[in-house]
């Protein structure tokens, strides 16, 4: 890699927080196994004292996916505990009678299952005056409210039953490519109800442990000191408190903290490590997590033809002019992004992976300025431009 033209990223990333896209982030390059690039910019929060630095935590918002429920379903697939063709009413019994019950799990992991793009649960759960109701939440936990949203905001415990009801009623949409998180609720239903344990504790035993990842974690409150972890939002809407330690994403958190879909936090070094392992075919370290076959498998554009580009859970590079990468990528990479400003990619073929961590939804998730500048694609072309062999 040229350096000199790898150092194209320190301006592209400082010209991001000088335009107001995001307070600070954390960018990762490795190449062949080695990290060549590592480098934290700006603060936590516009008027923080502190600069960002290795040791900050990030919301991963929808990396979750592809980092923590995504292995787990990898590895059930390799011990004939799911098929890619077993369908919702298979997984899920209280399905087979709903529109739902022939949605497959290759179709709705590739965003071609006609799946709705996401649910706002939270809003069934406001009064008139659009805040949390007493009918739903408590100030303290008890008897019946132990599903912890926020600080002093408890869910009742019998609202899990309504979130998985109310997707179970959902009509199907028109058969077209649409990126949705509901597949992921489901995901993680069957997961948990399968092994019998929750999922970020499958996540954390069967795959961030052995990783060494030891920063990468679902509910990090319990782990890590509240100053480490980046805050992702002012919310004025649903917890009208400052969002820090506890996912942004409403539904995960009204599942407590955890979803399929989001609720994971880490930093970018560990980000790569499991994008690492999944460029070596399932090993790491010494370990092997993941056959080579599983993950061949599941990075495949199955409905390429259909004019979707997804692999099974991962995203891959776009078909048309634009899309979710710098367009000088191979086909075999593969990667995603997050809503909270996040993303990470890996490509076989220069055996490259990116990361790039910010909060770009502080103070206010309406701030889409990272996802209209296209700056996360831009800095992966100057990572491409810097290959010398």
């Amino acid at each position: 890699m040229d350096r000199k033209k790898l150092s194209r990223v320190d301006t592209l990333v400082q010209n991001g927080i000088d335009s107001l896209m995001f307070p600070g982030a954390q960018v990762v390059v490795a190449r062949r196994g080695k990290v060549i690039y590592e480098r934290n910019f700006g603060k936590p929060t516009y008027d923080a004292a502190d600069s960002i630095t290795s040791e900050h935590l990030y919301d991963l918002a929808s990396l979750t996916k592809i980092l923590a429920t995504l292995p787990i379903v990898m590895s059930m697939e390799e011990q004939g505990k799911i098929s890619l063709n077993d369908t919702f009413g298979e997984l899920i019994p209280a399905y087979d009678t709903t529109k739902l019950k022939d949605v497959t799990v290759l179709k709705a992991l590739s965003h071609y299952g006609r799946l709705p793009s996401w649910i706002a649960f939270y809003l069934a759960t406001l009064d008139k005056n659009r805040k949390p109701s007493p009918e739903f939440y408590r100030a303290r936990p008890g008897s019946g409210y132990s599903i912890k949203v926020t600080d002093n905001l408890y869910l009742s415990d019998a609202y899990q039953d309504s979130i998985y009801n109310r997707i179970g009623r959902q009509s199907l949409k028109s058969n077209r490519y649409r990126y949705s998180d509901v597949a992921y609720y489901v995901m993680k239903k069957y997961i948990e109800q399968t092994l019998g344990e929750p999922l970020d504790q499958l996540a954390t035993e069967k795959f961030f442990k052995p990783l060494g990842a030891d920063n990468t974690r679902f509910k990090p409150l319990d782990y890590f000191d509240k100053e480490r972890i980046v805050p992702s939002e002012v919310d004025n809407y649903y917890r009208y408190q400052t969002v820090q330690g506890y996912v942004h994403d409403m539904g995960a958190a009204m599942q407590g903290g955890v979803g399929g879909h989001a609720g994971l936090f880490s930093n970018a070094r560990d980000v790569a490590k499991i994008m690492q392992m999944y460029l070596q075919g399932g090993y790491y370290g010494g370990d092997r997590l993941l056959l080579s076959r599983t993950i061949e498998k599941f990075n495949r554009c199955y409905f390429c033809k259909e004019d979707v580009r997804r692999g099974v859970g991962f995203d891959k590079p776009q078909l048309e002019e634009h899309g979710p990468t710098c367009g000088c990528v191979s086909r075999r990479s593969f990667g995603h992004s997050g809503f909270t400003g996040t993303y990470t990619w890996a490509d076989p073929e220069e055996e490259i992976i990116y990361v790039f961590l910010s909060n770009r939804t502080y103070p206010s998730s309406s701030n889409n300025l990272l996802i209209k500048s296209e700056l996360r694609t831009r800095i992966q072309q100057a990572i491409y431009d810097s290959i010398i062999n």
